[in-house]
Parts: structure tokens; sequence; C-alpha cells
């Protein structure tokens, strides 16, 4: 190691050192310095165009899924380069509330009551006197709840008699259907 050392040592003493000089013309040569010195002057006119998405109104997500409620979830959204709106809700579904009530009134034993809830639509009113099993009346059934039925036409579920479509309306239909008109006339107005 010492050996090694020592070694070194006499290497660094023994290289020369190099050093740049100016070397000086030789004779019979013309020889000449040469200095530049620039400056660019530049005069343009430039057009820069951005190009980028528009924001975005992003309708709110409403999850209906897994659970046990009869209800639909309705969102939209309506977006311009200046506004952007977006809204939700939830509606009920009548029928799906309508075909769980039955099933609970049938699963408690109440069979009568379930056929009862079930023929407050027109629909099934119809084929359960088509089939010749009438929808209950007052306590009634077979025979009986037949000739009330009949003898009380006016009291038969009519789905289709509305007489004046936003008053026979369900509130929630009404709300929903108003805000969608909302929605139309401010998209309308934002174009």
């Amino acid at each position: 190691m010492l050996k090694r050392l020592g070694l070194l040592v006499a290497l660094i003493f023994v290289t020369n050192t190099v050093m740049a000089q100016e070397a000086a013309c030789p004779e019979g040569y013309v020889c000449t310095k040469n200095e530049n010195s620039s400056s660019v002057i530049s005069d343009s006119n430039s057009t820069t165009t951005v190009k980028s998405p528009p924001p975005s109104a992003i309708s709110p997500s409403i999850n209906s899924s897994n659970s046990d409620l009869c209800t639909v979830g309705v969102a939209g959204a309506v977006q311009t380069q200046i506004l952007g709106i977006s809204a939700g809700k939830t509606v009920r579904d009548m029928n799906c509330e309508k075909l769980k009530n039955a099933k609970t009134l049938y699963d408690m034993g109440m069979k009568v009551a379930a056929v009862s809830t079930m023929c407050q639509d027109e629909r099934v009113f119809k084929a359960m006197m088509d089939a010749g099993t009438p929808c209950p009346y007052d306590g009634m059934i077979g025979d009986a709840a037949k000739a009330a039925w009949l003898a009380n036409k006016e009291q038969q579920p009519r789905d289709g008699e509305k007489t004046n479509f936003l008053k026979d309306m369900d509130p929630d239909e009404r709300s929903t259907l108003l805000g969608g008109g909302f929605v139309g006339l401010l998209f309308l107005l934002l174009l």
C-alpha cells in the first residue's frame, strides 16, 4: 500500500503541467485578429388560438339499486360555454307501491284485502270480471260482489276518465313535469 502511494506521488511530480498560451504569429505569415459582434432585431405578429373543451354540467347520480323502495331516479343537465345547470330527484312509482302493498297484505293472510288493492287498477278489475271472479265489494265476494259492482258502475275503477290532466295528476308527477318544463325552457334560453 505504501508502494502505491509513493508511486502516485512520484507520478504527480514527474508529469508536466500544460498551460495554454496565446500562440505567436510565425515569421512569414500574416495573422489577423477576428472580433465579431452582431445584433438581431426582429418584429413579428403572432396569433395564438387556444381550443379547450367546454366546462361540463354533470347530472347527479341517484342510486336506487339494491333498495326496497318504489322510487325512480330522474336527472338531467344542460351546459353552455357560460352556464351549466344540473338537477335530479326521485319519483314515486305508484304501481310498485300498489304491488308491494298487495304482497304485504297477502303475506299477512289478508287475501281479500290484497285482491281488493290490486282491483284498484282498471286492467285488473276488468280481468277479474272477465275471469268470473269479481273484485270484492264492501266485504262481499263472488256473485254478491258482482251484483254490487253492476249496480254501482260509477264506483268501478276507471283509469282513462281524467277530466283535467293537471288537476287529476299525482303531486309527484306534477312536480316532475314542472321541473322538466323548467329545464327545457332554460335549455332553449341558453341556446
